[in-house]
C-alpha cells in the first residue's frame, strides 16, 4: 500500500511542460504543488493558475473536510487527512475517504494529455440516506511557478458565466482560468493568507503565500458523481460543444486507453518527461523545477526513448538539437527564440554523440527512422562536434598533444558536477576530467564509422588514458589530470566519474584486472542503495547530508550527495567485469535493481529522485521526479540486464 504522507508526492504531466502535483496526504508542501500549472510557451514560461482547493461534505449529521491545508505558524486546518484511508496512483491519483462507517467518498483527478487542464471528480461509495452536499472552494494565483503570491489589489475576482462554465481572468497578462461543472456556483471572493510550504522552508526559500478564492461550487452527490474541470484558456481545448458528462467520460476513456498502452509503470512514468517543444519534442530534466537541459536530455534519452522503443521521439529530439551546434558545442539548454544560448558544458556535446550512435544502432534497417536525410544531419552534427573539440573551442576545450581533451577556465563549471555558489565553482575540475576523456574516446571511436581520419586521434587518446589515469596507490582512476592545465598535476579524489571508463558507454577503456579493481573500489567507497556517492566518505570536504539553505545544499551537491542516475553505468560495469553472463545479470538485478524498485514507493511515487543523502537513511532529496534517474533505471532494466523473464 502506498504511504499517506506529506513526503510522498504524485505527478500528472500534460505533455506540454505543465503539470499537476501534490502529496498523498493532500497537504501542499511546495510552491510547485498545484492543480493547474501551465507552460504558456511550451515547455517554458510555466505559470501557476489553480494552486489547490478546499473540499468538504455537508450532511444533516455534520460536516466533513476532504482537504488539508497548512498555515503559519504550522497549523493544519482543515485536516481532511484524518478521514483519508487509502491512496492509489494508477492509472491516476485516487483518494479514498471514510467519513463515517456509512459515508465514504472517492476523489480522483487526472490531466488529459496535450492539454493544460485537470479533471477532478468525487463520488459517494455505497447507499447512503439523507442529503449529502459536496462543496469545493478553489484557490487561485497567477504567478511564475518559482515565485510566491501575495494579497494585492490587482487580482480580479469577477466571474463570467456561460452555460456550465465559470471564467476568471485574475491578471490581464495571463491566461484566463475556465471551470466547467454541473454545479451551483456561489460567488464569495476572499483572500486566504499565510499558506506555509514546509519543503520550501527546509530549503531556505520563500515559504509563505496568500491565495485568492473567488467562490464555492456545490453539488448534491445523490445526483451522481461530481465533476469539475479546470483549464487554461487557449491551452486546454476541452470540447466546447459537448455536455459535461459526455466530455468527462470521453476524456477519461481516451486517457485510460492511452495509459494502458504502456507496458509497465516505469514506461508510463517515462512518458511524463517527453514534452512538446514547437513542432517537435524535448525532455524535461526534472519536476517540479527543471526545464529541458542538453546534458540531461542526451543521457535521459537512452533510457526514456531508446530502451522503451520510442524511436520516433528520439529521432525528432536529436535532429532538433543537431541544428544548434556552434563551434563544435551544443548549448546546455535548448535556446528559446530570442534567448542567447548558453554553452557552458564540455560533456553535453559528447553525450549527444553517444545518443546519436545508440539511436542509429536501434534504427538500423528501419528506413522510416533513419533515412538518408536524417542520417546525414546527425552525422554532420557529430563531425562538427569532433572537429570543434579537436581544433579548439570555447573555455579552452581542445584535444591536447596526448590526444586527451583538455577543458576549463576559472569561474566556469563545465562538467556535470556543476554547482556554483556566490560566483565560486564548488568542483571546478579544470584540466582533463576522467569521465570527459571516457566520453571523448568513445566519441572518437564512433566518429571512425563516419570518417577514418579520427582513427589516429582515437588511438593516441586511448593509449594516453590507459597509461596516465591509473592510480596505483588507490587502485582506481584519478579524477582529473593536468589540473588547472598544469602538466602532471593530478586530483586523486575518489569520485564516481571514473566508472564511465568501464560502464555506461560502449567501450571499456581498461584491461580486465584494472577494470575489476576499479569496480570493486567504487562499490566499496561510493555505492549506496540509491546510487553512487559523488565523493568518498574518507575524502576531505565530504558532506553526508544534503540539507539547509541554498548555500549549504549547493556546496554539498557533489561532495558526497548520492546520484541515482549513476547506478546505470555502475551496474553495467559490475556486470561487464563478470563477463556479462546471465548469472551476473541475475545477481545484479537482485543486488542493485531491487532496492531502487523499492524507492519507487518513496518521494516521487513511481519515479526516481534526483539525489539522496550520502548516509543512512539515504533520504531522497532534490527533484522527486528526475529524468536521467528514471532513464538509467529503465536502461538498466531493459538493456543492461535485459527484461526479466
Amino acid at each position: 500500500m502506498l504511504p499517506i504522507s506529506d513526503s510522498a508526492e504524485w505527478l500528472e504531466a500534460d505533455g506540454l511542460g505543465g503539470f499537476a502535483s501534490g502529496t498523498t496526504s493532500g497537504v501542499r508542501t511546495r510552491r510547485y504543488h498545484a492543480l493547474l500549472l501551465t507552460a504558456t510557451t511550451p515547455p517554458s514560461a510555466r505559470t501557476v493558475l489553480v494552486n489547490g482547493l478546499d473540499a468538504w461534505i455537508e450532511t444533516p449529521h455534520g460536516n466533513y473536510f476532504l482537504s488539508s491545508q497548512r498555515y503559519a505558524p504550522d497549523i493544519i486546518n482543515p485536516d481532511g487527512t484524518t478521514h483519508l484511508t487509502e491512496f492509489q496512483l494508477r492509472l491516476w491519483p485516487k483518494f479514498h475517504f471514510t467519513l463515517r462507517d456509512d459515508l465514504k467518498v472517492d476523489h480522483e483527478l487526472f490531466v488529459p494529455y496535450g492539454q493544460s487542464a485537470v479533471v477532478l471528480s468525487w463520488r459517494l461509495v455505497g447507499d447512503i440516506e439523507g442529503a449529502v452536499k459536496l462543496c469545493v472552494r478553489p484557490f487561485l494565483s497567477g504567478r511564475d511557478f518559482h515565485a510566491t503570491h501575495h494579497e494585492n489589489t490587482l487580482f480580479q475576482f469577477d466571474p463570467q458565466f456561460r452555460h456550465d462554465r465559470v471564467r476568471w481572468k485574475p491578471y490581464a497578462n495571463l491566461p484566463a482560468v475556465v471551470a466547467r461543472s454541473a454545479s451551483t456556483y456561489r460567488h464569495s471572493p476572499a483572500w486566504y493568507q499565510n499558506f506555509l510550504y514546509t519543503e520550501e522552508r527546509a530549503r531556505g526559500l520563500d515559504y509563505m503565500e496568500d491565495l485568492a478564492s473567488p467562490g464555492v461550487f456545490e453539488w448534491d452527490l445523490h445526483d451522481g458523481p461530481a465533476a469539475l474541470i479546470f483549464s487554461a484558456e487557449g491551452f486546454g481545448n476541452i470540447d466546447e460543444n459537448g455536455e459535461l458528462v459526455e466530455v468527462v467520460e470521453k476524456l477519461r476513456t481516451k486517457e485510460k486507453a492511452r495509459r494502458q498502452l504502456f507496458s509497465s509503470s516505469l514506461e508510463a512514468a517515462a512518458d511524463s518527461y517527453l514534452v512538446r517543444r514547437g513542432s517537435g519534442k524535448t525532455i524535461i530534466a526534472g519536476y517540479p523545477w527543471f526545464g529541458d537541459w542538453g546534458r540531461d536530455t542526451f543521457i535521459s534519452l537512452r533510457g526514456l526513448c531508446l530502451a522503451t522503443n520510442r524511436l520516433e521521439i528520439a529521432r525528432d529530439i536529436l535532429v532538433e538539437w543537431a541544428g544548434t551546434v556552434s563551434r563544435g558545442m551544443l548549448p546546455n539548454r535548448f535556446p528559446d527564440h530570442g534567448v542567447e544560448p548558453e554553452f557552458n558544458s564540455v560533456d553535453a556535446s559528447l553525450w549527444y554523440v553517444i545518443a546519436v550512435h545508440e539511436y542509429l544502432e536501434a534504427a538500423a534497417g528501419k528506413p522510416a527512422l533513419a533515412d538518408a536525410e536524417v542520417s546525414r544531419k546527425l552525422e554532420q552534427a557529430v563531425e562538427a562536434i569532433l572537429y570543434g573539440y579537436s581544433q579548439g573551442t570555447r573555455f579552452r576545450i581542445k584535444a591536447d598533444s596526448d590526444g586527451l581533451l583538455s577543458a576549463g577556465e576559472p569561474g566556469f563549471q563545465l562538467t556535470w558536477m556543476d554547482a556554483k555558489v556566490n560566483g565560486q565553482v564548488v568542483t571546478p575540475r579544470i584540466g582533463k576530467p576522467v569521465e570527459v576523456q571516457a566520453l571523448w574516446i568513445n566519441a572518437l571511436w564512433i566518429g571512425q564509422s563516419f570518417s577514418s581520419e579520427w582513427q589516429p586521434l582515437f588511438k593516441r587518446a586511448s593509449e594516453a588514458f590507459a597509461a596516465r589515469y591509473w592510480n596505483d596507490a588507490g587502485g582506481y582512476l584519478y579524477d582529473v589530470l593536468d589540473v588547472e592545465h598544469k602538466s602532471g598535476v593530478v586530483d586523486p579524489s575518489s569520485r564516481p566519474n571514473q566508472i564511465f571508463a568501464v560502464g555506461g558507454l560502449p567501450l571499456v577503456l581498461l584491461p580486465a584486472e584494472r577494470a575489476r579493481q576499479l569496480v570493486e573500489a567504487v562499490e566499496s567507497a561510493l555505492y549506496t542503495p540509491l546510487g553512487l556517492r559523488s565523493l568518498a566518505p574518507r575524502e576531505s570536504g565530504y558532506v553526508p547530508h544534503y540539507e539547509g539553505d541554498a548555500w549549504h545544499r549547493d556546496t554539498a551537491y557533489h561532495q558526497g550527495t548520492v546520484w541515482p542516475w549513476l547506478i546505470g553505468p555502475f551496474v553495467e560495469a559490475w556486470v561487464r567485469v563478470r563477463g556479462n553472463t546471465a548469472d551476473a545479470k541475475a545477481m545484479a538485478r537482485q543486488q542493485f535493481f531491487t532496492p531502487l524498485q523499492e524507492h519507487l514507493n518513496q518521494a516521487g511515487l513511481g519515479h526516481v529522485s534526483e539525489i539522496a543523502d550520502a548516509e543512512p537513511h539515504f533520504t531522497p532529496r532534490g527533484c522527486p521526479f528526475q529524468a536521467w534517474s528514471l532513464g538509467e533505471l529503465l536502461r538498466l532494466d531493459r538493456v543492461v540486464l535485459g527484461a526479466p523473464t
